[in-house]
């Protein structure tokens, strides 16, 4: 038991604590519905529209912390694009994100570029890879808050959105509001991403909506049972891959990033078998 206790005892591993079950939580939903929608370049797309948005606000003279609450409109912004482009063209979705991807990135880093020596020093590498053991109350206050919000809001909407991804063209003869609820999704996602990457960075993020939702596409037959396996996937991963990178003092979020995909090899053996 002390495996569990001694780390426990320090704040920081508190707020890690907090803040990953939060993040893999509203990460793993979300992730049901992107997987599902076939849009899994999506998450990693939107993680660097928000290094982008990020170094905007760092060039206005925004703290990393607060640089955040630019990056989110900005990232909500390049979201709606995504959805515009998709409904409006022929185009896939890997498509268009990935030329938004390659937009957002090199604004972001063209404006980490134009900042002047005087300027604040930033760690380009903590915005790439995040540290979840450096998490601040303020951050966490944050994380947690919009993961509640989110949660609750898809919890809200659950049955339109899943008649909207299923069969959006049944859905909209049906009266559902199929364009506005896909952009309500592309905003969600935008969103939790942006507070995703203040804890995981940007490199890292879409990991932890793609794989606990694919593996769990792979055991669930049914939306809703998907859903509650990949909540349960991505916050157990969090949490043993936390305590699992304490004691071997490996970085956080890539530890629980690879008991995520030890999960989902283990669900992939699982589906081999069964057939």
């Amino acid at each position: 038991m002390s495996w569990f206790f001694d780390p426990i005892g320090y704040e920081f591993m508190q707020r890690a604590l907090i803040a990953g079950i939060a993040v893999s939580a509203v990460c793993a939903v979300i992730g049901v519905f992107i997987v599902q929608r076939g849009l899994a370049f999506l998450g990693d797309g939107l993680a660097h529209a928000a290094f982008g948005g990020i170094a905007i606000g760092l060039f206005m003279g925004a703290s990393v912390e607060n640089a955040v609450w630019i990056a989110i409109p900005f990232t909500a912004c390049i979201a709606l694009g995504i959805g515009f482009v998709l409904r409006r063209t022929q185009l896939r979705g890997d498509v268009a994100t990935g030329v938004f991807f390659s937009f957002s990135f090199a604004l972001g880093v063209l404006f980490l570029g134009l900042r002047t020596a005087s300027d604040r020093q930033v760690g380009v590498e903590s915005l790439l890879f995040g540290n979840m053991l450096f998490v601040t109350p303020s951050v966490l206050k944050v994380v947690v808050i919009v993961s509640i919000v989110t949660l609750v809001l898809t919890a809200l909407l659950w049955s339109r959105l899943a008649y909207t991804i299923f069969d959006p063209e049944l859905a909209a003869i049906s009266g559902v509001p199929v364009a506005v609820l896909e952009y309500v999704l592309l905003v969600e996602t935008a969103v939790v991403v942006v507070v995703a990457v203040k804890t995981v960075g940007v490199v890292l993020v879409s990991s932890f909506v793609v794989i606990p939702a694919a593996t769990a596409r792979l055991l669930g037959s049914t939306l809703p049972r998907a859903t509650l396996l990949a909540l349960v996937i991505g916050t157990l991963g969090s949490v043993i891959g936390l305590f699992a990178s304490f004691h071997l003092k490996t970085p956080t979020a890539a530890t629980i990033i690879l008991i995520h995909s030890a999960a989902f090899a283990g669900a992939l053996l699982w589906a081999r078998i069964k057939r």
